[in-house]
């Protein structure tokens, strides 16, 4: 099936137009794609916090 999000989930917000321009500019400067930036962010908050995890599978 094309356009199928295995292991991933859609999710919309409201995000701080000035995080949001860093993050537009840090995926173009590094090539990485935003979502997966977000991925790694959400990964450390709740790293920081104490929130574990269970993952299915590894992307």
């Amino acid at each position: 099936m094309t356009g199928e999000l295995r292991n991933r989930e859609r999710f919309g917000a409201a995000y701080d137009k000035d995080l949001l321009a860093g993050l537009r500019k840090l995926s173009k400067d590094t090539r990485i794609p935003a979502s997966k930036l977000i991925d790694e962010a959400l990964e450390d908050l709740l790293k920081k916090y104490g929130v574990e995890v269970k993952r299915e599978s590894q992307e």
